[in-house]
């Protein structure tokens, strides 16, 4: 997966946005203000935190051992770090940025959940 498609991946959820919060070459993609990937777009290799179950994000780490890891500066029972550039296949990738998503929508409050079911 190249950064622009990553990058238009995590945007083409419903109300996604991209913010910088904590510098120009780090994108923060949200949903109801809250975070739901993190990535340097110009990085190499290129990784991106995502939110993750805490059962399934330890299984993740024991099944692609090196390629997906603790979330790097995050709460490491919550978030992993995934390689994006090649060694995991793009359908993957896909599967966990939209579970990280939807996690982060689970947590909304109710009328914003409501909101974001609208056609």
């Amino acid at each position: 997966m190249t950064p622009g498609r990553l990058r238009a991946f995590c945007l083409s959820f419903d109300a996604a946005v991209e913010d910088f919060p904590f510098n120009p070459e780090t994108s923060v993609f949200k949903v109801g203000g809250r975070m739901f990937a993190l990535t340097a777009l110009d990085a190499r290799p290129l990784t991106v935190n995502l939110k993750c179950d805490p059962d399934d994000a330890i299984r993740l780490r024991r099944e692609h051992e090196g390629l997906i890891v603790p979330g790097w500066h995050m709460n490491k029972r919550h978030w992993n770090t995934v390689a994006v550039d090649g060694g995991l296949p793009d359908r993957l990738v896909r599967e966990l940025i939209e579970d990280s998503y939807d996690l982060v929508v689970a947590g909304l409050p109710r009328a914003e959940r409501l909101r974001l079911d609208r056609p």
